[in-house]
């Protein structure tokens, strides 16, 4: 009887989800070629073609509609199996997004904690602008997005929370009262930065970037030596040491609001205990400000 290995369905299922060749290969940590051959072979040994070759992009026939549905419960049946018997599943790298905001935040010791419940976990983390992380997991380049708004976002996402942001300084930090406030910021696409922004301008105020790395060491250091003022969650500022202006003469931060998406399609079950596991680490470091709005939903 005719077998179908069962590396040959992953790399379809990699292919189709991931809608490209070349990104299913880094996927998979093969080449571009040897993904082409698998799905070749895997049409040979059908005998059939289960891409459409006259569709635009990746496109399946209708043979390969049926092809895919059956694959993915194969795979997962045969994850299962090793889970069952192994206390975890087989090798699996997740990409996860973040905003520049959580660079000197717990992320990445909470993943590297999370990878001892699940040891062939692998990941693939980068930072990039919030829309351009959200487009990237419709499309499926990335598996989880961490990501912090200025307004309550209205797409759904499985974790939703505010954290109340702090004007931070030093004691030799000095304003001029008729000047631009000097500001200590993040760069890029930073929704601290932008709460201080929109927050000093609406008061009629202007700012200086003064001091700009995406290091939150570079930007404590900064921010300690009196080069300026800055903006990040209260719970950061307090586990960073940093002195919260509490009494500041800058306008009043209304709260920011995190989130965390986890894609459709695939296997998801590591990455949705991730995404639970990541969400208490957040609140945990937000606390006691932080509060919970919704969880328990994807993105659609």
């Amino acid at each position: 009887m005719l077998n179908i290995p069962t590396d040959l369905l992953r790399t379809l299922v990699a292919v189709v989800d991931l809608r490209s060749f070349t990104k299913a290969a880094q996927s998979l940590g093969v080449t571009q070629p040897a993904v082409s051959a698998q799905i070749k072979r895997l049409q040979f040994l059908l005998g059939y073609e289960v891409l459409d070759k006259s569709a635009p992009g990746v496109s399946l026939t209708p043979r390969g509609e049926i092809v895919i549905s059956n694959a993915r419960r194969l795979l997962s049946i045969n994850d299962e199996i090793l889970q069952l018997t192994s206390g975890h599943a087989a090798g699996q790298t997740i990409r996860v997004g973040i905003p520049s905001d959580y660079a000197g935040s717990r992320i990445p010791s909470a993943l590297v904690r999370f990878r001892e419940r699940w040891p062939d976990i692998s990941y693939n983390v980068g930072s990039g602008p919030v829309d351009e992380m959200l487009r990237d997991i419709k499309r499926g380049d990335l598996d989880l997005v961490l990501a912090l708004f200025t307004e309550e976002p209205t797409v759904e996402a499985r974790h939703m929370w505010t954290e109340e942001p702090v004007w931070v300084h030093s004691e030799t930090t000095k304003l001029d009262p008729g000047g631009p406030v000097p500001l200590v910021s993040y760069g890029g696409e930073s929704a601290c930065q932008r709460l201080a922004i929109t927050a000093l301008h609406r008061a009629g105020l202007d700012c200086n970037f003064v001091f700009t790395s995406h290091s939150l060491v570079s930007q404590t250091a900064a921010v300690a030596a009196g080069f300026g003022v800055m903006v990040m969650p209260r719970g950061r500022a307090v586990r960073n040491n940093l002195a919260i202006w509490e009494d500041s003469t800058l306008p009043k931060l209304p709260d920011l609001y995190g989130a965390i998406f986890v894609r459709d399609g695939g296997e998801r079950t590591a990455i949705e205990e991730l995404a639970d596991y990541l969400k208490d680490e957040i609140l945990l470091e937000s606390e006691p400000s932080g509060k919970v709005l919704r969880q328990g939903t994807r993105i659609n």
